[in-house]
């Protein structure tokens, strides 16, 4: 699986939307750190766990 993801990169997870938009901290192998609004820093495995960024140019 290739990660599409880099530090400061803003995403949401969608079985978990009261989650509210994160921050993506950093990547280590396969694990996404990443700073929630609502429920502050979590480290998210990649393989199990979908993300989906969120694109600011719209």
């Amino acid at each position: 699986m290739i990660l599409e993801f880099e530090p400061g990169d803003k995403v949401f997870n969608p079985n978990n939307k009261e989650w509210g938009i994160g921050q993506v901290q950093s990547m280590i192998k396969g694990k996404v750190t990443v700073n929630f609004e609502n429920v502050g820093k979590k480290v998210i495995n990649a393989e199990n766990v979908e993300l989906k960024k969120i694109n600011e140019q719209n």
